[in-house]
């Protein structure tokens, strides 16, 4: 995905360094002005039917440019009615990554870029994991790559007896060989590797790619390019005062061929795996440099968290109000290490829970996740009950109401996991259950048993937030009966479009009745609808569940969005839009309403992040008109290098847009809405934890931690742009 990071106020520069903002180029629709369009509620299949140009124009849809020839899709052929034995096609090596890299690595835009040095880095931590490596350095070089060095153990280079090469070379060439698949013959108890793919994978999608190994007193080194050996492992003697010296160091170039966005490694997204891997591994220092032409931005941080996850909670629980210190443990049963952290905050509204499975992050929970979940709801009920603190014996708490404010992180080292594909996003293992229920059950009954105040905390915190979602329940019923159709909460507020198909159709939420009119004015009714917003909407950041319903704004975008309820699983197919666009003025006004509408996203339905249906659009800064050609500039580069393209002296008219109600409808059209040549900025979170601590900071009640960080980020402000 390539990055397309334009205007973007201080506030958003810095959330957007804790998310993915890929530039989207969607289904292209001719560009010719808005018309009188006929409007039925009916759903137009826009991929597969392209609209005969003979057709009137005034009366009809404006035409559908298929990115895929029609023919392509129907047309039969004789090569493709013709199917045997030689349409069988046979993969062999590194060939099938280079075929499908998307299914190894997720993607072929950044999320996939930067996977391929979380893939390197992962095996460097299985070596600490293992307890064979204490430090690991990675370098963001200036010429586009990357070199990642551990003093573990070295890969092997001796004679494999399989594959006649050396080790070295079938673990950097031959798909699922490693030392990680269990038994007597692994060379890992536990680790996050499992399917002996990372290395060649890397090694397939890179342009180029240099490994050098010290172990047993030498040094090898080998090159390879597109999973290709391009020279012969080469050995050095070593010098007497190196000869302990022992790791390893890949350093990769990405192959542009295959990435589909330029190859840039972001040191924020970068730095934030890293962190996270420093505090799972308390023993483990790892280092992030960034090497750049200009000394200025060259960057370099040191990590090492020697309190391991109470730390990490400390850190996201910074901002925030802690009703009791870091509760924490650590166990071992049945050869599966357990490693909790936990910590309940008083103005907090929701829960931040990471999982991990030796030291893989699983973003879709699974069963220690579920365990943690059900054995913490079970363990203070029956505290609560027996204690007497739940008087009402009909009372029992959900798990919502028992975690609302409760920050944990869960580390479990399995020695045989169980992944779901190779990007490991949650697992499988069931004998993990037991385990962490157990654990949790024995040691929180100790510890709450022992200091019944911290109990009593914990639980009347669990009683607000029951007596609160109780109140919520009702402004819930509210908002499952109503009908957007039928709604009188929004009577000319949401202009919808003809469209029922949500895959088709895509809405923009707009700041105020003035932006909304141009917007309404300017669209195209088919696919597009609006929904403007009176003013800013609640900051539910700071606000309790029943606060959030009952505010009209919220309703009208749970309502008008088809977001559904809180807490209930998210379903895709129930959005009325598989496109959320928010488009606001480029001011300080417009970031905070931005900022607030994520905040919400995030918080209330985080699925749509991860779906990708959030989108910012941008609108241009500058109208610049020179006789009959009209330029738009969408940031303040964009308008110098315009006009160092005009010639000297060259006479010319500069409007600034203050607003997107200052745009007429056609303008708006043709800059900010139209597929074809509208920018768009999708949002993904990449690091959930940074994102929640970043929301918090910027939304929640501590005032000194903005403070602190405005103070910290002055020096990113141009005192000239400044909107005053």
């Amino acid at each position: 995905m390539a990055q397309v990071l334009l205007y973007r106020p201080p506030l958003l520069r810095f959330m957007a360094s804790r998310f993915f903002i890929h530039s989207s180029f969607h289904t292209r629709f001719s560009s010719l002005p808005p018309s009188t369009l006929t409007k039925t509620r009916t759903s137009f299949h826009l991929r597969k039917f392209l609209v005969p140009c003979s057709v009137s124009i005034a009366a009809t849809p404006r035409a559908f440019m298929s990115s895929v020839p029609t023919t392509e899709a129907f047309q039969k052929s004789e090569s493709s009615t013709a199917y045997g034995s030689d349409q069988i096609q046979v993969l062999e090596g590194l060939d099938p990554v280079r075929k499908r890299p998307g299914m190894y690595i997720g993607s072929t835009g950044p999320r996939g870029l930067h996977h391929l040095v979380y893939e390197i880095l992962d095996n460097a931590v299985d070596e600490a994991q293992g307890g064979f490596a204490s430090r690991i350095d990675v370098v963001l070089l200036a010429d586009g790559s990357v070199s990642i060095t551990d003093n573990g153990r070295g890969i092997p280079t001796d004679l494999h007896p399989v594959t006649n090469k050396s080790a070295l070379e079938t673990v950097l060439t031959v798909l699922h060989a490693g030392g990680k698949f269990g038994g007597a013959n692994s060379g890992y108890s536990v680790s996050g590797g499992l399917h002996g793919v990372g290395l060649s994978v890397v090694n397939a999608l890179s342009e180029s790619l240099e490994i050098t190994v010290w172990r047993d007193g030498m040094e090898y080194t080998q090159k390879y390019s597109r999973g290709k050996p391009v020279t012969i492992l080469k050995c050095l003697v070593l010098p007497d005062e190196r000869k302990d010296h022992r790791g390893t160091r890949v350093r990769f170039w990405p192959d542009k061929e295959v990435f589909t966005t330029a190859i840039e490694f972001d040191y924020n997204t970068i730095a934030g795996r890293i962190r996270e891997l420093a505090f799972l591994n308390p023993k483990l220092t790892i280092t992030l440099q960034k090497e750049d032409n200009d000394p200025d931005k060259a960057q370099y941080n040191k990590y090492f968290y020697a309190g391991g996850l109470v730390e990490y909670v400390q850190w996201l629980n910074a901002d925030k109000k802690a009703l009791h210190d870091v509760l924490s443990f650590r166990k071992e049963t049945d050869g599966i290490a357990v490693d909790i952290a936990f910590q309940w905050c008083a103005d907090a509204y929701s829960d931040t829970i990471l999982g991990y499975a030796n030291s893989i992050r699983t973003i879709d929970g699974g069963t220690h996740i579920e365990a943690m979940k059900a054995s913490i709801t079970r363990t203070l009920n029956g505290l609560g009950k027996k204690s007497k603190v739940i008087k009402d014996k009909d009372i029992t708490l959900s798990g919502e109401h028992v975690r609302e404010g409760l920050t944990c992180v869960v580390s479990v080292k399995v020695p045989n996991p169980e992944f779901e594909g190779q990007t490991k996003t949650r697992l499988g293992n069931p004998e993990v259950r037991k385990v962490v229920e157990q654990s949790i059950h024995d040691y929180l009954t100790e510890y709450l048993e022992l200091h019944p105040d911290v109990l009593d905390l914990i639980l009347s915190k669990a009683l607000n937030a029951f007596k609160a979602a109780l109140a919520a329940k009702r402004a819930r019923e509210l908002v499952r009966q109503k009908s957007v159709l039928r709604s009188s909460s929004l009577p000319g507020k949401l202009a919808d479009c003809s469209s029922s198909n949500p895959e088709e159709c895509e809405i923009f939420i707009v700041e105020g009745d003035s932006a909304g009119g141009s917007a309404k004015q300017g669209r195209d009714r088919r696919f597009q609808a609006i929904l403007p917003l009176r003013g800013k909407i609640l900051n539910i950041e700071r606000r309790d569940e029943a606060a959030m319903y009952k505010n009209e704004e919220i309703q009208n975008l749970i309502l008008g969005l088809g977001l559904g309820v809180k807490g209930e699983d998210f379903k895709k197919d129930a959005l009325r839009y598989h496109k959320i666009i928010i488009l606001t003025d480029a001011d300080v006004d417009g970031a905070h309403i931005r900022t607030l509408l994520l905040t919400f996203f995030f918080r209330y339905q985080k699925a749509l992040f991860d779906e990708g249906c959030i989108y910012v659009g941008v609108p241009p800064l500058y109208k610049v008109v020179r006789g009959k050609q009209v330029h738009y500039c969408y940031d303040e580069a964009d308008l110098k290098k315009l006009q160092r393209s005009f010639p000297p002296n060259a006479s010319y008219n500069m409007q600034r847009f203050k607003g997107l109600g200052e745009m007429m409808p056609l303008q708006l059209w043709e800059t900010t809405m139209d597929p074809e040549r509208r920018l768009l900025k999708q949002l993904k979170v990449d690091d959930a934890a940074e994102a929640s601590v970043v929301f918090s900071s910027l939304m929640g009640t501590q005032v000194d931690i903005r403070k602190e960080l405005i103070r910290n980020s002055a020096s990113m402000i141009d005192l000239h742009k400044l909107d005053i």
